[in-house]
């Protein structure tokens, strides 16, 4: 992973209660273990409106929904190569 990877949590209230914020947990703790830092960024968002679909992550700009843990490992895997 050398290009720059963009991740943004939603912590609209719906999402959060949904799990993002165990999400956000293991993206932090992922970027650490795997020494990413300094090719990912992560924000988070306010509400962004697809609150039935939620959690909701956008990695690179491509929006996730209903992600879990293994969601994410899955899609970060697979942009490490």
């Amino acid at each position: 992973m050398s290009e720059k990877v963009y991740i943004t949590v939603c912590l609209g209230s719906s999402c959060f209660a949904r799990g993002n914020e165990e999400n956000l947990n293991f993206i932090e703790e992922y970027v650490a273990k795997n020494n990413l830092d300094a090719v990912v960024d992560i924000s988070g968002a306010r509400c962004e409106g697809k609150c039935a679909e939620g959690p909701n992550v956008t990695i690179n700009g491509k929006l996730y929904s209903s992600v879990t843990k293994e969601k994410i490992r899955e899609i970060l895997d697979n942009i490490r190569g």
